[in-house]
């Protein structure tokens, strides 16, 4: 496995046990996420306040379904489960692309869409 889908996977592992240090040593200094429609950050001390989201509790379950690499760009597709605060399960598909420095992610735009459980 390459350096960078390494960094990837500590990454997600990081997501799963809502590790910050582990998420954030995965990134550079000058990270941007973004979140179409919803969010732009820069920095990891504006990441890191994202990493839990208080509309959720626990961590999220996270299955990858293919990842593949060119040159210095990882993309993962996959599925999301994060338990909502306010009760219930939030299902979502994502797509996310990393841009990476080094074997550090530098970029990382996440596109999101909530898959409704009667397929809608």
């Amino acid at each position: 496995m390459s350096d960078n889908k390494n960094t990837i996977e500590r990454y997600l592992d990081g997501f799963r046990k809502g590790d910050h240090e582990k998420i954030l040593s995965c990134l550079t200094e000058d990270v941007i996420w973004d979140l179409p429609g919803a969010f732009h950050l820069v920095g990891k001390q504006e990441f890191d306040k994202e990493i839990e989201n208080p509309a959720f509790q626990g961590h999220p379950d996270i299955t990858v379904s293919r990842t593949t690499e060119e040159n210095d760009v990882v993309i993962v597709e996959g599925t999301v489960q994060a338990q909502k605060a306010s009760g219930g399960v939030l299902d979502l598909a994502f797509v996310d692309v990393f841009e990476m420095r080094n074997a550090k992610i530098c970029r990382l735009i996440s596109y999101l869409m909530e898959v409704k459980a009667d397929g809608v």
